[in-house]
């Protein structure tokens, strides 16, 4: 596997609450976009991949899927203690995509509104649903892709890691076939740029490193409005 990443503090936040994993030796590709004040936001984001990594490569062996989903547990578990260690970080969470390839299968855990993207034979497949109030709307039939882009309260999360003592986090695999691109991103990225817009891109053919960019270019090109974060793979 090829893997490529960028991240931007975009043109209006004063810091960047986004943090990303990139360890293609172990094939781990994660994002995480943090919340709550202080700063808290962006401790919560590192605290998080730090600790699904840390769980998932030194912790107990297992089948991959359980493995992957006790190490997301844990990165809640810590935290939701650390939002309790100081008035500062009460509260704080964050958003948790992270996809883990072993051989020929791709092993994804998510929660929040951050988004998994797989990109194969020309077509753009959103892997994860947003945990958010508009997400919601749309899966109920309330709203329209393009709607949910553009509403006023897009950025209210249902469901966050680290909010709670537990939390319900999805997962999925699939099986992966050489030329499949994989991409990670955080709102920042895919709210300034639809998704056939972003097949589009992928479709170019481009190296990784030009293909993550020219996503981060364009999304900053449209305002940055928020953090950006592109995680790109590809599975050779």
């Amino acid at each position: 596997m090829q893997a490529e990443a960028l991240s931007h503090t975009g043109l209006v936040r004063p810091g960047n609450e986004d943090y990303f994993i990139l360890d293609v030796e172990r094939g781990l590709l994660a994002v995480a976009d943090g919340m709550g004040g202080h700063q808290a936001g962006e401790v919560a984001s590192q605290l998080a991949l730090r600790a699904l990594a840390d769980k998932l490569f030194n912790g107990p062996e297992g089948e991959p899927l359980p493995r992957l989903l006790a190490a997301a547990a844990f990165a809640n578990e810590v935290v939701y203690r650390s939002s309790l260690s100081s008035q500062e970080r009460e509260g704080m969470g964050t958003t948790m995509t992270a996809v883990w390839v072993t051989g020929s299968r791709a092993y994804l855990t998510h929660i929040g509104d951050s988004r998994a993207y797989l990109f194969r034979d020309g077509q753009l497949q959103v892997l994860t649903d947003d945990h958010s109030y508009v997400g919601e709307l749309v899966r109920r039939g309330g709203l329209t892709a393009e709607e949910a882009r553009l509403h006023p309260r897009r950025n209210i999360l249902t469901r966050a890691l680290g909010t709670e003592v537990r939390v319900e986090i999805d997962s999925r695999e699939l099986e992966l076939k050489t030329g499949d691109r994989l991409l990670l991103c955080t709102d920042g990225l895919y709210e300034v740029i639809p998704d056939a817009e972003l097949a589009s891109i992928l479709g170019e053919n481009l190296s990784l490193a030009a293909t993550a960019r020219k996503l981060l270019d364009l999304a900053l090109e449209r305002g940055g409005p928020d953090n950006i974060t592109v995680v790109l793979g590809l599975y050779d």
